[in-house]
């Protein structure tokens, strides 16, 4: 039997790119959820090395990482070490393979690279071939699938219960056979992150990091954060883009008028920012998964934008709120059946704007 062992590294030539990623040092450097590589070859091993931050020797909210093959899950494991190398695939016969890199956690807490792609394949490896539409997610914990993996709904927010693929973004993306890409991170929002003192909480705004690959307390290679590498937005370009902000917004306005209507004001300015990024692509927001008191400044939002701007390639759409006979993740956030539902219409009221 003889041996045709080839290393890669993730480039583009080499593997499909999702998501926000960044190449340094010969290394695919991952932060967001779901961002990831995706190749295909015809061989009979592969073998994935992947790199951990200075985050992986702390034990504390490591990075979570899955590897599929033809779509099955074969590795899902949290880097706890600076290298580690997974063997995903060995077979006695050469075989038609399809290897999916994803990281399941978000970007706030750790990153992971991906160093080297290792495969017995006479041909190597190709890129597997983009889909025809391509989707961006801007949102919050609810699209990073936080605590979709706690199933008693007990345990206080950890990367080991985040599952970004049972969120309704990724599954949303899987319906519609769209590409996509994340920008998510909990506990962020329009004019304020998620507060329990009544105060804003500054630090956790989204629009502050739109812009960049990301926004971590890991960096790439132990060198480079994210948040100080702005995003080239032609390496991704969405025919849409779905906003879901203002549940952690809605911690700090609660009923009262002046921040509400505070809230419809800023959103409207970010999408201003939204539009200049993405000159082309239709814009949907959302909101109402885990409550919908914040839904008619969302509303109040497109429309003030609409006026101001004459773009009409924008429109809102509320999920239904969250029930309890539907079970509940960690901090009462969605369980997998909710993020179905959301998913499902989602999916459905995209397919009637005609994506």
């Amino acid at each position: 039997m003889t041996e045709a062992i080839q290393v890669y590294q993730a480039t583009e030539d080499n593997v499909k790119i999702i998501g926000r990623t960044h190449y340094y040092k010969d290394v695919r450097w991952l932060a967001l959820s779901g961002s990831g590589v995706e190749f295909s070859f015809y061989g009979r091993k592969a073998e994935i090395t992947l790199l951990g931050d200075a985050i992986a020797l702390t034990g504390n909210n490591l990075a979570r990482i899955a590897v599929c093959v033809n779509g099955v899950r074969v590795i899902d494991d949290q880097l706890n070490q600076p290298e580690i190398t997974y063997t995903v695939f060995e077979s006695d016969t050469e075989q038609e393979v399809t290897v999916t890199i994803i990281k399941l956690s978000e970007a706030a807490m750790s990153t992971a690279g991906i160093q080297a792609i290792t495969v017995d394949a006479v041909e190597g490896i190709k890129p597997s071939p983009a889909a025809i539409h391509k989707i961006e997610f801007i949102g919050d914990s609810i699209t990073c699938g936080y605590g979709v993996d706690d199933e008693a709904g007990t345990q206080a927010f950890s990367t080991a219960t985040e599952d970004v693929t049972k969120a309704y973004a990724y599954q949303t993306a899987r319906k519609l056979q769209a590409d996509y890409s994340m920008v998510s991170f909990s506990g962020y929002g329009i004019i304020t992150g998620y507060t329990e003192n009544d105060q804003k909480l500054l630090t956790h705004l989204l629009p502050d990091y739109y812009e960049k690959v990301g926004k971590s307390e890991g960096k790439f290679a132990d060198t480079l954060l994210p948040q100080e590498l702005l995003w080239d937005f032609n390496r991704l370009v969405p025919d849409l883009i779905v906003i879901n902000l203002g549940t952690n917004d809605d911690s700090y306005t609660k009923d009262d008028p002046g921040r509400q209507a505070e809230y419809a004001r800023e959103y409207a300015g970010f999408l201003t920012t939204v539009r200049r990024c993405n000159p082309d692509s239709k814009i949907l927001c959302t909101l109402g998964i885990m409550g919908d008191r914040l839904y008619p400044y969302v509303e109040q939002a497109v429309s003030r934008y609409s006026a101001e701007t004459g773009d009409s390639n924008i429109s809102a759409m509320k999920f239904e709120v969250q029930l309890a006979e539907d079970g509940y993740g960690s901090d009462s956030h969605p369980s997998p059946v909710t993020h179905l539902k959301a998913a499902d219409r989602l999916a459905a009221h995209i397919q009637e704007l005609s994506l």
